[in-house]
């Protein structure tokens, strides 16, 4: 397996900001949001994080995921990769499965950036 995601610190050491629709998004912060967005763009990726999201414990292995789809394991493969290079999920090699777990941190930062309900803090 590669090694984990290639999206800078940044994504997980400093809130993001203000909801868009309140405050411009920092420039330094939409490299790695768009990124994220783009690779939940597609509907199978959004389903795998659906999937990985909302799995028991935490986590799912490959294993349970693949069958869950029409498409080829390599596909499934690729658009895993995806979605741990946008830094979205991280994975772990236990022998000869992959499991999958949320990167929580990105996701929150997603989801405050859509949010459009006035900020806490404002």
């Amino acid at each position: 397996m590669s090694k984990p995601p290639t999206v800078s610190s940044t994504a997980e050491d400093v809130p993001c900001c203000t909801p868009m629709a309140f405050e411009r998004i920092p420039a330094e912060m939409s490299g790695t949001l768009a990124q994220a967005f783009k690779a939940l763009g597609d509907p199978i990726r959004l389903q795998l994080m659906s999937m990985i999201a909302s799995a028991p414990g935490g986590e799912i292995c490959v294993c349970d995921l693949t069958p869950a789809f029409t498409v080829s394991g390599t596909t499934i493969s690729h658009h895993l990769k995806v979605l741990r290079e946008a830094g979205l999920v991280d994975a772990e090699r236990r022998a000869s499965w992959v499991y999958y777990r949320p990167r929580p941190a990105l996701m929150r930062q997603l989801s405050a950036l859509l949010a459009v309900d006035q900020p806490a803090n404002a």
